[in-house]
């Protein structure tokens, strides 16, 4: 059987890794800067970039066949 991730998934886990990196991003951006506006602008301006970024290498990668390995489950005989 051939296994890929579907688009909703990989959108679901570029928010998830998003959100550690907004506040990461937005913790080191305040002690360089010490300037929230600075930081907030920054900050939501980085994040869209690097959201759509990452979305886009996710859904490259899954085109990749290399390092990927086809598993064939057994379906067990169920019977009364």
């Amino acid at each position: 059987m051939t296994f890929h991730e579907h688009a909703p998934r990989s959108l679901i886990k570029t928010i998830t890794y998003r959100i550690l990196i907004i506040v990461s991003n937005g913790i080191i951006v305040y002690f360089i800067t010490e300037d929230a506006t600075a930081t907030t602008q920054i900050t939501i301006v980085a994040s869209i970039v690097s959201t759509a970024l990452y979305y886009l290498h996710e859904r490259a990668w899954n085109k990749i066949h290399w390092g990927k390995v086809h598993i064939q489950h057994r379906q067990k005989n169920r019977s009364s």
